[in-house]
């Protein structure tokens, strides 16, 4: 089996310091017929730069709406949210949807692969959508970063899995952004390549010192972070620091109550 290891390699990124995302006082609210619903009530949060952050509850604790809020892909009803010392707060759709272009990675659950973009295209995608020419010294050491050197040509269709995974990391990471959002990223995975790819997160996180955050329902995952967020009707209940499987299983087990 491939190692998930990422070199450390200059070609790539330096690590951050600072804080990577700040949430004040976030609040995000929903019609719901005559009522409405509070999916975060007034959230205050910083996520340090260069750290593993995981973001877990139960069913309707507000997970999703965090992501969307906190990585500009929905504006809070209240509240400043800043990421990378840009305040999202009051900014149009277009200069979101920019920022998020260069500033913000995305991995997700069901990869979001371009079917009929080979894995280089797919890698390069937010490079190209920017209008920035890249550089091919650093997407080779991208592609052998995340095991998948000689792959470049294939299409997603001819993927495993655990590479189209891979393929959705290296494009999330091909920019350089401040912060990486993933949600849910091992659901579609069996155990053995979901461990692979947390160890890829977590060697992107001490190797390239970048910033990450993934929402997930499984203490497995969760445990790889170095800090575990848990959230409960639109509220954070707490967290714990480099925490064991059963002791983020034991924690979720109180919030269900």
């Amino acid at each position: 089996m491939r190692s998930a290891s990422l070199p450390v390699t200059p070609t790539l990124s330096p690590p951050s310091t600072g804080t990577a995302v700040r949430l004040e006082q976030v609040s995000k609210s929903y019609p719901d017929g005559p009522n409405t619903v509070v999916a975060l009530d007034a959230v205050s949060l910083s996520i340090e730069a260069g750290s593993f952050t995981a973001v877990m509850g139960p069913s309707g604790s507000g997970k999703s709406t965090f992501l969307n809020t906190a990585s500009g892909l929905d504006l809070p009803s209240s509240g400043r949210v800043v990421v990378g010392g840009v305040d999202l707060t009051g900014m149009t759709a277009d200069a979101l949807t920019r920022f998020r272009r260069e500033h913000v990675g995305f991995v997700f659950q069901g990869y979001n692969l371009i079917s009929h973009l080979t894995v280089g295209e797919n890698i390069r995608l937010p490079l190209t959508l920017a209008g920035i020419r890249p550089d091919a010294e650093k997407t080779r050491a991208l592609l052998a970063s995340v095991g998948l050197t000689g792959l470049e040509d294939r299409l997603p269709g001819e993927l495993s899995g655990g590479q189209a995974q891979r393929v959705a990391i290296a494009r999330a990471l091909v920019a350089s952004p401040d912060v990486v959002f993933a949600d849910e990223p091992t659901g579609a995975l069996d155990a053995v390549t979901a461990d692979e790819i947390l160890r890829l997160f977590r060697s992107a996180v001490q190797a390239l010192g970048q910033t990450l955050v993934i929402v997930t329902h499984d203490p497995r995952a969760a445990a790889f972070a170095d800090r575990v967020l848990f959230l409960a009707d639109g509220r954070f209940r707490g967290e714990l620091r480099s925490p064991s499987v059963d002791e983020i299983a034991a924690r979720i087990v109180e919030l269900g109550r």
